[in-house]
């Protein structure tokens, strides 16, 4: 098993997240109501097809989706209460293949009382797992609380080819 680690802006769900961590899951951005999240596919994340397995592409989209519904830094008054998945739809619209670096974009759509609605699109690319981002066609970093667009970025600005749409629901529930 490859050692892997979490990198870039922190977020306290993430303290004993084990399954993002196997992932070698990096943050590039956290705000209120969005996530960019990335991670290199490796062998043992394939399926018996040589492509990525469903349940990997899942997987990463519900931790994009965990980020955007929880706040990192907490109001007063919220620290008893965590966001979790009603539900979620996904669709595989493409292959991923090993060495590809997928990027995770989450960002709420809706809001009402205890229930949110996220929309979470999940890009391949060949580009280097080691290469920075670039200004333009990447996510950039950003700290808590910092200002993220909510749209859908134009397709000249998306961070590779779009492999899965992932939508879910989420409601705030009290912490045991």
């Amino acid at each position: 098993m490859a050692e892997t680690t979490l990198s870039g802006p922190t977020h306290q769900i993430l303290e004993n997240d084990y399954a993002s961590e196997w992932m070698g899951i990096e943050v590039l951005a956290i705000s209120d109501g969005h996530a960019t999240i990335r991670m290199t596919l490796r062998q043992e994340m394939l399926n018996g097809f040589g492509m990525a397995h469903g349940g990997m592409i899942f997987a990463f989209g519900d931790t994009a989706f965990a980020l955007a519904c929880n706040p990192a830094v907490q109001a007063p008054g919220e620290e008893n209460s965590i966001t979790v998945a009603s539900g979620v739809d996904i669709n595989f619209l493409k292959p991923a293949f090993r060495g590809q670096v997928l990027t995770a974009v989450a960002d709420r759509r809706s809001s009402a009382g205890r229930s949110g609605l996220y929309d979470i699109q999940i890009f391949a690319t060949d580009a280097q797992p080691d290469a920075a981002p670039s200004p333009e066609g990447q996510p950039t970093p950003a700290q808590p609380g910092s200002a993220q667009p909510s749209s859908i970025p134009p397709r000249s600005a998306q961070p590779g080819e779009l492999i899965a749409e992932f939508r879910g629901r989420s409601r705030t529930i009290p912490k045991k």
